[in-house]
Formats: C-alpha cells, sequence, structure tokens
C-alpha cells in the first residue's frame, strides 16, 4: 500500500518524539573528561555552584559574559590532602652520619639511619595547616612507641653537602632519638608495589615468604662454637675442625678468623679455681696454652695483636692486657673491681663491667665513658648478672647488642619444671634463667628487644658488617640449644646449626 506525504508524517512522529527525550539521558552516559596527571599543587576544597533564575542552561541561551555569577553556599570543608610517596633527607653530619624518612600513601613508614637498623613507623593523622601548603603527619616509633611528628612545607631547599635543590623542606622529631632538619622530594621509584598493578599471574601473598628486609650483608668466612657434645668447633666455609683436648668455653676469635682464644678449667688438687687460656692455630691445627691460672675472659685487640683478659688477685677479678706472642708480659691495665669483660670497642678501649655500672677503660687505665646499669637494662624486666654480655657494634659505637637474663620468664618459654604459667620459672637450682637480646643505643637511650618470644636465647654477637645476629636459644620443651641468625632488624631469623656460643672471625 502506497501511504501519502501525509500519513507517513503521523506515523514517524511519535518516533522522533522518543529520540528527542533520550537525548539528555545519553549525554550523561558520555564519559567524563580525562583527569590531569598528578600535580604536585594541592587540591583546593571547591564550592558547588548552585542554579539562579535566568541562569542560561547552554552557550546558545546567551552570551557567557552576561551569565549571572553563582550564590555563596555554605563554607566546603578545609582539604587535608597532602603529597604522597616523599623522601625526607637530612644533610651529612661532621661524624659521616646521614639520615632519611620514607612517606607513604598512609604517613611515615620508615626511618634509616646510618650505621643503625630501620625503624618501622605507624602512621597516624595528617593535618594541612590552614590553607598553606604545609603539613604535619604524626606517627609512632613500631618498636619502642614513642612519638614521631614530621612537619612538611612546600618550600625551596638545598642540601648543603650536594647543592642539590629540593621541593620541600622538612623537620622531623623522634621523642626518644631527637630532632632534625632536612629537605624532601617526590620518590615514587621506592615504592614500587603502588606504582606496579597486581596482574592475574601473581601468587598468593601469603604463599610467599616476606622477602628479606637486608641484601648486601656479608656471611662469615670464619665461625667457632660449642657443638651438642660439648666440643669446639672452628670452621673456615663448609670445612671444620676440632680442637683438640678436653674442650673449653668463653671462645674468641681474632679478626682474620685463624686463631681461637678460650677458656679450660684445669682442676687440680689445691688449685680447684685454676683456669687456663689456649690459643688453637688453624693453619697448624695445635693448641698451646698461654696463661695458668684464676684467668678467663679473653679477647683479642682490634688488630690482633694485644689480648685482654681478667685475672683474679685473691680478692676481686681485674683487666690484664698482654702481647699476642709475648704472654709473659701481661700487665695490670685497670685494679678496680669488673665482673664482666665485653671485648674492645676501639684499638685501645676496653669495655667492661660491675653489676653497676658498664666502663670504657682505656689501655692506660682511664676511665673513658660509664654508664648505669640501671640505664641500660631498665627497671622491670632484665636483672644484673655476671653472665649478662654487651657487644658494641662494628662500625657504630653508640650501639650495643645486649644479652641478658630477665627477671620473669615469659610463659612460652618456661622448662618443663616451671611454676604455674606466667609466673615464671621456679627456683631451683638446676633451672637456668629465662635470657633475652635486646639493642640499646647510649646517646638516646632507646631500647628495642629483637628476641623470639618463644624461646630463651642468649650469647648474641655481631657478623664484622654488623647486619647480622648470630645467637643461641633453648627450645621450650627440652635442654637442646641451637644456634640462630637474624637481621639486626630483627628479620629473617633463620637456624644456623645445633650447639651454642657462636662467635664469628673474618
Amino acid at each position: 500500500m502506497r501511504l501519502s506525504p501525509h500519513a507517513r508524517l503521523l506515523l514517524c512522529a511519535p518516533i522522533i518524539l522518543c529520540l528527542a527525550s533520550a537525548r539528555p539521558f545519553l549525554a550523561q552516559q558520555q564519559p567524563a573528561a580525562q583527569k590531569q596527571p598528578y600535580s604536585q599543587q594541592p587540591v583546593k576544597a571547591q564550592q558547588p555552584p548552585s542554579p539562579q533564575a535566568g541562569q542560561p542552561t547552554s552557550p546558545s541561551s546567551g552570551q557567557a559574559g552576561q551569565a549571572k555569577k553563582p550564590a555563596a553556599g555554605p563554607a566546603a570543608p578545609q582539604s587535608t590532602y597532602h603529597p604522597i610517596l616523599l623522601l625526607v633527607q637530612g644533610p651529612t653530619q661532621d661524624d659521616g652520619q646521614t639520615w632519611s624518612l620514607r612517606i607513604g600513601l598512609r604517613g611515615p613508614e620508615r626511618l634509616d639511619r646510618t650505621n643503625y637498623p630501620p625503624i618501622p613507623l605507624e602512621p597516624a593523622e595528617v593535618v594541612r595547616e590552614g590553607s598553606t601548603d604545609s603539613w604535619i603527619y604524626r606517627a609512632k616509633d613500631s618498636q619502642t612507641g614513642a612519638a614521631v611528628l614530621v612537619h612538611l612545607t612546600r618550600e625551596a631547599c638545598t642540601d648543603p653537602a650536594s647543592t642539590t635543590k629540593y621541593t620541600f623542606s622538612a623537620t622531623v622529631d623522634h621523642a626518644q632519638i631527637g630532632s632534625a632538619q632536612g629537605c624532601a622530594r617526590v620518590a615514587t621509584e621506592l615504592f614500587p608495589k603502588i606504582n606496579n598493578q597486581p596482574t592475574d599471574d601473581d601468587d598468593d601473598p601469603k604463599d610467599k615468604p616476606p622477602p628479606p628486609t637486608i641484601t648486601h650483608f656479608k656471611p662469615p668466612i670464619y665461625i667457632a662454637c660449642t657443638n651438642p657434645a660439648g666440643k669446639l668447633i672452628v670452621k673456615r666455609g663448609t670445612a671444620a675442625r676440632t680442637v683438640p683436648g678436653k674442650g673449653g668455653y668463653q671462645p674468641a676469635l681474632s679478626h682474620d678468623g685463624k686463631r681461637l682464644l678460650y677458656t679450660t678449667d684445669e682442676k687440680s688438687e689445691g688449685n680447684a679455681g685454676d683456669r687456663s687460656i689456649s690459643l688453637y692455630d688453624w693453619t697448624t691445627g695445635k693448641s698451646t696454652e698461654l696463661l695458668r691460672g684464676s684467668v678467663q675472659q679473653a679477647f683479642w685487640s682490634p688488630d690482633d695483636t694485644r689480648i685482654s683478659f681478667l685475672k683474679f688477685d685473691g680478692t676481686k677479678w681485674q683487666v690484664w692486657v698482654m702481647p699476642a706472642d709475648a704472654p709473659e708480659k701481661a700487665a695490670l691495665v685497670y685494679p678496680g673491681e669488673v665482673v664482666s669483660l665485653h671485648g674492645w670497642t676501639d684499638a685501645q678501649t676496653i669495655l667492661v663491667g660491675d653489676l653497676q655500672t658498664l666502663f670504657w677503660i682505656g689501655e692506660d687505665g682511664t676511665l673513658k665513658q660509664s654508664l648505669a646499669s640501671a640505664d641500660l637494662y631498665g627497671k622491670d624486666q632484665f636483672s644484673l648478672s655476671s653472665a649478662n654480655t654487651v657487644r658494641v657494634h662494628p662500625l657504630n659505637p653508640n650501639l650495643l647488642l645486649v644479652s641478658a637474663e630477665l627477671l620473669q620468664a615469659p610463659p612460652t618459654a618456661a622448662p618443663k619444671n616451671a611454676s604455674t604459667p606466667g609466673k615464671g620459672a621456679t627456683k631451683d637450682a638446676g633451672t637456668a634463667p629465662a635470657q633475652a637480646f635486646f639493642l640499646y643505643e647510649v646517646e638516646s637511650k632507646r631500647r628495642v628487644l629483637l628476641s623470639p618470644p618463644n624461646m630463651t636465647c642468649s650469647l648474641a654477637e655481631w657478623s664484622r658488617d654488623g647486619l647480622q645476629i648470630f645467637f643461641t636459644c633453648r627450645e621450650p620443651s627440652g635442654a637442646a640449644m641451637t644456634i640462630y641468625k637474624m637481621f639486626w632488624d630483627g628479620t629473617s631469623q633463620t637456624k644456623v646449626q645445633d650447639g651454642y656460643g657462636l662467635v664469628i672471625g673474618q
């Protein structure tokens, strides 16, 4: 049937009306304008426009310049937008120390200092100061709970050491360590997990071991320890040798790893308290007795030319020093009473202690420095004991590694003959007290417990590069002793071997 033009127009009218009514909805579905790339300028809160009578609804309905201004609406909330993914850096000090602080999506994440383990931080609130380009970040030290405050301002900053110009200036305040000023820059390269999108091939994070926090460490070449049979063992790589004789304790390896000092009990009629200090030579495979009498705790000097040790004069233990190749020339260094010798802190200084104070003694007998045991051990966690050991970091004399007896054993570390859980070990003579080890910063008095919470551990020693800690633990269920290692930030704990008292040479 052929329709007239008038009839065709009447049939198409409803379709035209439907399309016209659909245009506004379709327009809303068009993609929004592409966002501009991330800008370092802070985002300012804007007020939404209010529709006004007579306001043009399209450019064609009137001249844009004649449009009425929107009426003032309610005040918009202050934006707390803040720069993210930053690295704050401090200038190099006279002693070569530097520091840096990472700021991530939520705020401060980690504080690094030269020759100190990194400090993990727990971010808190971020506050923008008025409408200025200035922000205050709050956080806390995850290990000690100390408050951390970072004040960041968008203003030009120059590192005086490198003359490099940065976008931000910053001040960092740590309640224990103190304050420092530095510069900051955008550092997205430090946050690869944020920048990289996950893929379908990624495994479940629960199935992956955590990545190591330390990568440029040096495993020791020479070590010595006591095996489960009570014999002293010296290792060079995978080669192991047993020290001849009836065994010994208090091992100390030379810095080249080729000579081992150790103490042996020499029980004889009328001299029940006699001991000997002997030297085992890796090259010859032989042991030589250096001293005999009331002696113990021998340590090598940093250059391996001298040996310090303790000698009992009938009433008290005193510090002596002898040439490594001439023990007959041993001489008294410090006539005062001590209970422990902890080694050398530098070529002329020996670290010793009584039950009240830690002393830095010069080889000429002068007192260079002291530290009260109350500051070192605190008041309610560790006890004062001659069995406690202190080891100075190889590169940082301000950082101490301390192994000490606990005043109260943790429930998980209590042996089988312990009293009620939570009350610590019993006082039976056969029960060894629980022990733990921690890091202590002399200047700031910052103390960080590193011991595994489910074991009693002691005899902690630094690796020569200062990035690893080797220590001995006793399993809760028995008397077996095992040597472990971890990084100095407490991560990546790994079993080394059975035995105890591991020391490191080269």
